[in-house]
């Protein structure tokens, strides 16, 4: 089995006969990475690389066992591939299992996580810990879009247009017709924005005035010098007053037509009575 890897390894599963300690017999199997006291699997490459690394599989037990390897990351987007996806390991036997990981053409910068997971036949499961770094150049950027004022609350969306996570920081400021009706200092939001995620947000405003024509800006920074700002209009109308003044209107108009219609009735009774 052929591999495009940043760094080669053996594409086949290797077994190794071990002595094994009265210890790790107890524990039956095990799964780690390979060469080594690792914490974790680690590979790095540009976007579009296929990556490859060695899971070990350990039996320290005197039965032979079979294990399932899968692989997924977060976020989702790397594509596992394993020299044998179904190992059967003898007892006190160790087998090394290679496998890849390909990143996404378009994937932005940064690091990745995700998990090779061991099943065994016995029902248990071990995770071992993946790390991708994903190279290329860092970019700080990101837009805020569709500012809608609604029921109380400012409506807005949020996007991620640059290569790094961010934590973004808003700031909300309101004109009215006489002078500013909201100024709030930016803070941080409780949310962290990957690279081309857009999400949908709302700041609440129950102070909003009950009569004003004003212009709401937002303003989102974050590291890396990435800033925006947009803005929208709203109308603030009492509208039980409203309605009270348009039912009155509405009365007065109804009168105007009745008085009319009896003007024009009353030269036709008096041409009857005349007759």
């Amino acid at each position: 089995m052929p591999y495009a890897a940043v760094r080669l390894l053996p594409p086949t599963l290797a077994l190794l006969v071990l002595g094994v300690t009265p210890a790790l017999a107890a524990t039956g199997w095990s799964a780690a990475p390979s060469g080594g006291h690792r914490p974790a699997l680690y590979a790095e490459g540009v976007p579009g690389a296929v990556l490859q690394d060695t899971v070990s599989v350990t039996n320290g037990g005197a039965e032979p066992v079979t294990v399932r390897l899968s692989g997924r990351g977060v976020p989702a987007g790397l594509a596992f591939a394993f020299a044998a996806q179904r190992v059967r390991v003898p007892a006190r036997t160790r087998a090394e299992v290679p496998f890849t990981v390909a990143v996404p053409a378009d994937a932005s910068p940064g690091d990745r996580t995700g998990t090779i997971t061991v099943r065994g036949g016995d029902g248990r499961t071990v995770r071992v810990p993946l790390l991708v770094r994903v190279g290329g150049p860092r970019l700080s950027a990101l837009t805020v879009e569709h500012v809608d004022v609604r029921a109380g609350r400012i409506a807005y969306e949020l996007v991620n247009r640059g290569t790094t996570t961010l934590v973004p920081r808003l700031a909300v400021h309101a004109d009215g017709l006489l002078g500013p009706v909201l100024d709030r200092a930016p803070r941080p939001l409780p949310l962290e924005l990957p690279p081309g995620r857009r999400v949908k947000l709302s700041e609440p405003w129950p102070e909003r005035p009950a009569l004003d024509a004003v212009e709401v800006r937002l303003t989102v920074t974050a590291a890396g010098g990435a800033r925006d700002t947009a803005t929208a209009r709203a109308r603030f109308v009492p509208w039980t007053a409203a309605a009270t003044a348009g039912a009155g209107g509405a009365a007065a108009a109804g009168a105007l037509v009745v008085v009319r219609r009896r003007r024009r009735r009353q030269p036709a009774a008096d041409e009857g009575v005349s007759a």
